[in-house]
């Protein structure tokens, strides 16, 4: 396998796992970018998402304390529309231009327009609108092939459901529990004994550990904020241009 495409790999894993993402948008994108096949890319990227959520969700864990009704809220519809989401075959152009742009909208916001909010304030969620949030996320993540996270924490954040670090914690476990649910609805995973994928899984694995390390012990919630922005703006770009 290409070492330069490893070396990117590393980095997009670092760098989404510190704020409890699992990169999926990153390596479908690299995965792109490297010419892998259609057929490739969705199996590779949720089951890369899949090991680095969990990952992150474990070391975010150890530090902060999860809202686990929330949680549940959040995934009770989410499992069951990412599962039909990553079955159905349709073109995605259309609305992977519409989420890319709603996704770098958010970034902005995030690294411009509330620099100087509070994140760490809070609101009492409302589980109603969680559990349609999280029913919507899920089919939108299943169709396109990523986790959902880059979806969730933006909106977490700008309904003050949970803090920064709260938010990394509950994304990773949103994530993980979606990627699974999508990769079991693909229509084909031969792709999965290509023996280069063990090779992806071991980098990422360690960038997983770093990044997911660095951001639920050495970053606080500004540098938080900051990262979460600039992933945002890498998916959100990468969804508009396709």
């Amino acid at each position: 396998m290409d070492f330069s495409f490893l070396i990117l790999l590393l980095l997009v894993a670092i760098l989404y796992s510190s704020v409890g993402h699992g990169g999926a948008s990153g390596y479908l994108a690299l995965m792109a970018l490297w010419g892998f096949a259609p057929e490739t890319m969705r199996p590779w990227a949720l089951t890369l998402n899949i090991c680095v959520s969990l990952i992150a969700a474990l070391q975010f864990f150890r530090k902060e304390a999860p809202d686990w009704k929330l949680f549940a809220s959040l995934i009770i519809g989410s499992i069951p529309a990412a599962y039909w989401g990553a079955s159905v075959q349709m073109d995605q152009d259309l609305y992977k231009k519409i989420l890319g742009g709603l996704v770098i909208f958010q970034s902005i916001r995030l690294l411009i327009v509330n620099s100087r909010t509070d994140y760490s304030s809070q609101k009492n969620p409302n589980y109603l609108l969680s559990i349609l949030a999280g029913s919507t996320i899920g089919l939108l993540s299943g169709l396109i092939g990523i986790g959902g996270g880059i979806i969730l924490s933006p909106l977490l954040i700008q309904l003050r459901w949970a803090t920064m670090k709260q938010t990394a914690l509950l994304s990773a476990g949103f994530i993980f529990v979606n990627s699974i649910s999508a990769l079991f609805a693909l229509p084909t995973l031969s792709s999965l004994t290509d023996t280069n994928l063990l090779w992806a899984l071991t980098v990422v694995i360690g960038g997983g550990l770093l990044g997911s390390w660095l951001g639920s012990s050495r970053m606080n919630h500004k540098s938080m904020r900051i990262i979460l922005g600039i992933v945002l703006l890498i998916a959100g770009t990468k969804l508009l241009l396709g």
